[in-house]
């Protein structure tokens, strides 16, 4: 009997919410950010196991969570052990993620837009919630230095925390991987990674009587203080897979490009062109665009001493090999591996991981920008830039930076 309470003692801060979700098996799960990706992780977590139940929504648009909310309730038809939310849970404005936080869930999906995350992911830390968090987790230093404090916060309290880069939860990606970090294609000397393909297009106007802040909100995708551009928001997916290769987030990093097709307003561009610089001098050719009617290329491409690899199911050279076998779809399983870890009380924490490959992004994006070459010590360790208006939570007016002009555009 001593030895249980001296174990009780010693448990880390969020045990007590691991048992009780241990012991009922069932996790109850808000969604903080109803849109595209908050509804896609819903349905993605429900299909995974049958262990989640939907208790909480949040979104910062009353209209937008009202008509999500009408075709759940439809979708669901009543049924509870799947989805329990009466209109007392569902949560809009600003401090909609504090409501959600205080609802009784076990477990939060965070998928508004980016410029957002740091701020909701470290409250939901400190609040001992469990978390899935949608890509990128940081759109600028700040964010970044914010979302690994909260990561150090979380194994201290032993929640999990897994991110939506969803090709480190896809078999054939763990196979190749495996074998690539076992020697298969000789020491790493470089690589490439793509996402080159067609916009992403907010059209919406900016209607009488509403704020620049709910503007830019409605039409997050155009402004770089709420997507991080879509350097960031997009490409982080083979960037990810990248640092996932080489065990470690690049040294600096130089890059070009610009905007010379987008229309839409916003301040983001269309196209960059970064080289990474990681230890022991390799060096990765990164290549991002956004144009219409133009070439589609979303892979990623690593040579060694012994051979190459499309870093997802297919080696060449000295130890050719190439998957087959089950390969479930990412965006599931890794709401299955969230659970299981919960359940089994061995959290994942893949937060820090995911910081470093956002702001890897964060890094070309800054180098392209400015027209400088730039290291990542100094940039997470000394640069003072944060994107946003000063209050992240109120509509009003706000003028974000014009479009970048390398040479002209200052490093912060």
């Amino acid at each position: 009997m001593a030895k249980a309470k001296k174990e009780k003692r010693q448990a880390p801060a969020a045990a007590k919410g691991l048992a009780r979700a241990a012991g009922s098996d069932i996790i109850k799960v808000g969604v903080i950010g109803v849109g595209g990706r908050g509804n896609g992780a819903l349905h993605d977590c429900l299909q995974a196991t049958p262990h989640t139940q939907v208790w909480a929504l949040g979104d910062l648009f009353k209209d937008k969570l009202d008509r999500r909310y009408q075709g759940y309730q439809k979708e669901f038809d009543g049924r509870k052990d799947r989805f329990d939310v009466p209109p007392d849970r569902c949560f809009t404005g600003f401090d909609a993620y504090k409501q959600v936080l205080a609802s009784g869930v076990d477990s939060v999906i965070l998928a508004t837009p980016p410029g957002f995350r740091p701020i909701h992911f470290k409250a939901a830390i400190e609040a001992g919630k469990n978390v899935f968090m949608e890509k990128p987790v940081c759109v600028d230093p700040w964010g970044y230095n914010t979302v690994c404090a909260a990561a150090d916060l979380a194994k201290e309290k032993g929640l999990a925390v897994v991110a939506g880069t969803q090709r480190r939860h896809e078999r054939s990606r763990l196979e190749t991987m495996k074998r690539i970090h076992d020697g298969a294609i000789g020491r790493v000397t470089t690589g490439q990674c793509y996402w080159v393909g067609r916009p992403v297009h907010h059209r919406g106007k900016q209607e009488p009587g509403m704020s620049d802040i709910e503007f830019q909100c409605r039409n997050w995708y155009n402004w770089c203080w709420l997507c991080g551009d879509h350097i960031v928001e997009q490409h982080i997916h083979n960037i990810d897979v990248i640092n996932w290769v080489i065990g470690t987030h690049p040294v600096s990093a130089v890059a070009v490009g610009g905007r010379q097709a987008r229309q839409e307003q916003g301040n983001i561009w269309d196209h960059f062109a970064v080289e990474y610089e990681y230890p022991d001098g390799v060096r990765v050719a990164s290549y991002c665009s956004h144009f219409e009617q133009a070439a589609h290329r979303v892979s990623e491409r690593v040579a060694g001493t012994k051979g190459t690899s499309n870093t997802n199911g297919t080696i060449t050279g000295e130890n050719a090999w190439k998957f087959t076998g089950d390969n479930p779809r990412g965006q599931v399983q890794e709401h299955a591996d969230l659970i299981a870890g919960i359940l089994a009380r061995k959290p994942l924490n893949e937060a820090r991981q995911v910081a470093e490959s956002s702001m890897t992004a964060v890094l070309g994006r800054m180098a392209a920008y400015t027209g400088r070459e730039i290291n990542w010590d100094w940039t997470v360790k000394a640069s003072k830039l944060r994107l946003g208006p000063e209050n992240m939570h109120a509509f009003g007016p706000y003028q974000p930076p014009p479009v970048a002009v390398p040479g002209e555009t200052q490093l912060v």
